[in-house]
Protein backbone atom coordinates (compact mmCIF):
# COMPACT_ATOMS: atom_id res chain seq x y z
CA UNK A 1 0.00 0.00 0.00
CA UNK A 2 1.65 3.42 -1.07
CA UNK A 3 1.16 6.93 1.28
CA UNK A 4 -1.89 7.72 -1.41
CA UNK A 5 -4.10 4.44 -0.04
CA UNK A 6 -2.74 5.43 3.27
CA UNK A 7 -4.14 8.56 3.03
CA UNK A 8 -7.34 7.72 1.92
CA UNK A 9 -7.61 4.82 4.21
CA UNK A 10 -7.08 7.23 6.81
CA UNK A 11 -9.50 9.83 5.38
CA UNK A 12 -12.49 6.96 5.29
CA UNK A 13 -11.95 6.61 9.26
CA UNK A 14 -11.96 10.18 10.44
CA UNK A 15 -14.22 13.47 10.47
CA UNK A 16 -13.23 16.34 8.79
CA UNK A 17 -13.99 19.54 9.75
CA UNK A 18 -14.11 23.07 7.65
CA UNK A 19 -12.70 26.11 8.56
CA UNK A 20 -15.96 27.29 9.76
CA UNK A 21 -16.30 24.77 11.53
CA UNK A 22 -12.68 24.81 13.26
CA UNK A 23 -13.63 28.80 13.85
CA UNK A 24 -16.66 27.92 15.92
CA UNK A 25 -15.00 25.02 18.04
CA UNK A 26 -11.46 27.40 18.92
CA UNK A 27 -14.83 30.03 19.93
CA UNK A 28 -16.07 27.90 22.31
CA UNK A 29 -12.61 27.22 23.53
CA UNK A 30 -13.00 23.64 24.33
CA UNK A 31 -10.98 21.74 22.37
CA UNK A 32 -7.28 20.74 21.47
CA UNK A 33 -5.67 21.97 18.42
CA UNK A 34 -2.61 19.98 17.50
CA UNK A 35 -0.22 20.91 14.63
CA UNK A 36 1.55 18.43 13.57
CA UNK A 37 3.43 20.17 11.01
CA UNK A 38 7.22 20.45 11.37
CA UNK A 39 8.37 23.10 13.96
CA UNK A 40 10.85 24.89 10.94
CA UNK A 41 6.93 25.21 9.32
CA UNK A 42 6.05 26.88 12.02
CA UNK A 43 8.47 28.97 12.33
CA UNK A 44 8.49 30.05 8.81
CA UNK A 45 4.43 30.23 7.83
CA UNK A 46 3.06 30.73 11.51
CA UNK A 47 0.74 28.90 13.13
CA UNK A 48 -3.42 28.86 13.81
CA UNK A 49 -3.92 30.57 16.92
CA UNK A 50 -4.05 28.32 20.25
CA UNK A 51 -2.23 25.72 18.43
CA UNK A 52 0.08 22.71 20.22
CA UNK A 53 3.03 21.74 18.01
CA UNK A 54 3.26 18.56 18.19
CA UNK A 55 5.28 17.28 15.45
CA UNK A 56 4.12 13.94 13.32
CA UNK A 57 6.92 11.72 14.19
CA UNK A 58 6.96 12.26 17.67
CA UNK A 59 2.39 12.55 17.90
CA UNK A 60 2.14 8.92 19.07
CA UNK A 61 5.02 8.94 21.73
CA UNK A 62 4.03 12.28 23.15
CA UNK A 63 0.50 11.56 23.05
CA UNK A 64 0.37 7.41 24.23
CA UNK A 65 0.22 8.59 28.06
CA UNK A 66 1.31 5.27 28.60
CA UNK A 67 4.60 6.49 26.79
CA UNK A 68 7.87 7.33 28.67
CA UNK A 69 7.84 10.62 26.15
CA UNK A 70 4.27 11.69 27.06
CA UNK A 71 3.28 15.61 26.80
CA UNK A 72 0.73 16.24 29.96
CA UNK A 73 -1.92 18.14 28.74
CA UNK A 74 -2.29 16.21 25.84
CA UNK A 75 -5.85 14.56 26.89
CA UNK A 76 -7.77 11.17 25.52
CA UNK A 77 -10.61 12.42 26.05
CA UNK A 78 -11.00 16.08 25.33
CA UNK A 79 -11.95 17.41 21.73
CA UNK A 80 -8.97 17.19 19.43
CA UNK A 81 -8.48 18.81 15.70
CA UNK A 82 -5.58 18.16 14.24
CA UNK A 83 -3.68 20.12 10.92
CA UNK A 84 -0.98 19.73 8.72
CA UNK A 85 -0.23 22.02 5.79
CA UNK A 86 -2.50 20.46 3.52
CA UNK A 87 -4.58 17.93 4.63
CA UNK A 88 -2.59 14.47 4.48
CA UNK A 89 0.04 14.57 7.64
CA UNK A 90 -3.39 15.03 10.20
CA UNK A 91 -5.40 12.62 8.71
CA UNK A 92 -2.63 10.11 9.21
CA UNK A 93 -2.06 11.34 12.80
CA UNK A 94 -5.90 11.80 13.51
CA UNK A 95 -6.31 8.17 12.55
CA UNK A 96 -3.43 7.40 14.72
CA UNK A 97 -4.99 9.16 17.65
CA UNK A 98 -8.31 6.96 17.28
CA UNK A 99 -5.90 4.16 17.45
CA UNK A 100 -4.51 5.50 20.49
CA UNK A 101 -8.09 6.08 22.01
CA UNK A 102 -8.69 9.34 21.45
CA UNK A 103 -12.03 9.52 21.44
CA UNK A 104 -13.31 12.67 19.73
CA UNK A 105 -10.73 13.35 16.71
CA UNK A 106 -11.25 15.51 13.40
CA UNK A 107 -8.61 17.11 11.08
CA UNK A 108 -8.75 20.36 9.47
CA UNK A 109 -9.31 19.03 5.87
CA UNK A 110 -8.17 22.35 3.93
CA UNK A 111 -4.87 22.35 6.04
CA UNK A 112 -3.26 25.33 7.35
CA UNK A 113 -2.43 26.77 3.38
CA UNK A 114 -6.21 26.48 2.48
CA UNK A 115 -6.99 28.31 6.19
CA UNK A 116 -3.92 30.97 5.06
CA UNK A 117 -6.28 31.40 1.69
CA UNK A 118 -9.30 31.41 3.00
CA UNK A 119 -8.23 34.51 5.20
CA UNK A 120 -7.89 32.39 9.03
CA UNK A 121 -6.41 33.77 11.65
CA UNK A 122 -2.15 33.21 12.42
CA UNK A 123 0.02 33.85 14.41
CA UNK A 124 3.89 34.22 14.28
CA UNK A 125 5.73 31.18 15.65
CA UNK A 126 8.92 33.24 17.35
CA UNK A 127 12.27 31.20 16.60
CA UNK A 128 13.79 30.64 20.00
CA UNK A 129 17.23 32.54 20.29
CA UNK A 130 19.11 29.37 21.11
CA UNK A 131 18.20 28.37 17.66
CA UNK A 132 18.53 31.95 15.70
CA UNK A 133 22.08 32.03 16.86
CA UNK A 134 23.99 28.55 16.26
Amino acid sequence: MGVKEMVAAAKSRVRAVTKEELEQELEKGDVQLLDVRDVRERWRLGSIPGARSTPRGMLEFWADPDSPYYKPGLDPAKRTIVYCAGGMRSALAADALQQLGYTDVAHLEIGFDGWKQAGGEIEKVPVPAEIKSS
